[in-house]
C-alpha cells in the first residue's frame, strides 16, 4: 500500500514520534494512505482533515493542523486538555481536529455519541469542555448533570440523539478507521502536520513539534 508508513523516529525528538513517510502528505494536507479491507479509502485529506461532522477548536484557517483522537474517560486526555489549548491558543495560527474515540466502555460511547449530539444545537464545544473538565470517571447520570449545567437543551439532545443516530454512529465508525490504520493503541493519539505522536507530549514538546511540522511542510 502507498501512503502513510513509519519512515523512522525523529532522532531529536521522544522515541514515539514518527515522521510520516515522504511523499505521504503532500503540500495540501493528507494524500492517500492506506486502504481499508473493502478497498475504500480510510486515511485521505476528505476524512481526515476536513470532515465535515468532526468538530474543529483553534484557528479554522490555520497552516498547521493537530488531529487529536480522545476518550472522555480518558484521564491523561483530560490531564493534556488544557495544556494543549493553551498551546494552540498561543500559536494562533493551529487548526486542532477533534475526534472522538471512545475506547474504554459503553459509558465513553455514550459520552461521544452525546457530544457529537449536541453538535446539532452548536454545543458540541461546551459539551466537551464538561466531560473533559471532571476528574472523576464518568457514569452516563453524571453526563447528563454536567451538559444540563453547560446549558446543552436536553430535550432537544435527547431528540438529536435520536434522530441523527446513523451520521453520529458513522462518524465514530470513521474516527476509529483512522486512529486503527495509524496504528494508534490507546488515547490520547496526535497527528501534528507530517509527525504521528501515539501518546502524551508536554507543552515544551508540542511547540517543538509544531515549529517542526511546519519546517517539514516546506520542504
Amino acid at each position: 500500500m502507498d501512503g502513510f508508513r513509519k519512515k523512522g523516529l525523529v532522532a531529536t525528538r521522544r522515541a514515539a514520534l514518527t515522521l510520516i513517510g515522504a511523499g505521504a502528505l503532500a503540500a495540501g494536507g493528507i494524500t492517500r494512505a492506506l486502504a481499508a479491507a473493502d478497498d475504500d479509502e480510510v486515511l485521505t485529506e476528505a476524512k481526515v482533515l476536513r470532515d465535515p461532522d468532526v468538530p474543529v477548536a483553534g484557528n479554522p484557517d490555520g497552516n498547521i493542523s493537530i488531529i487529536e483522537w480522545s476518550d472522555y474517560n480518558c484521564p491523561y486526555c483530560r490531564k493534556l486538555e488544557p495544556e494543549l489549548r493553551q498551546v494552540v491558543q498561543d500559536d494562533g495560527k493551529v487548526r486542532l481536529v477533534m475526534k472522538d474515540w471512545p475506547i474504554l466502555g459503553p459509558v465513553s460511547v455514550t459520552a461521544a455519541r452525546t457530544a457529537l449530539a449536541a453538535r446539532y444545537q452548536d454545543k458540541y464545544h461546551q459539551a466537551h469542555d464538561a466531560m473533559m473538565g471532571v476528574s472523576s470517571r464518568l457514569t452516563e447520570p453524571r453526563i447528563n448533570e454536567l451538559l444540563a449545567a453547560a446549558s446543552v437543551d436536553m430535550d432537544r439532545l435527547k431528540r438529536d440523539l435520536n434522530d441523527h443516530a446513523k451520521d453520529i454512529d458513522a462518524v465514530l465508525k470513521r474516527n476509529n478507521e483512522q486512529a486503527e490504520a495509524f496504528g494508534f493503541r490507546g488515547t490520547p493519539s496526535f497527528i501534528v502536520g507530517k509527525y504521528r505522536v501515539p501518546g502524551v507530549l508536554s507543552m515544551t514538546e508540542f511547540e517543538q513539534v509544531i515549529a517542526d511540522a511546519r519546517k517539514a511542510k516546506m520542504n
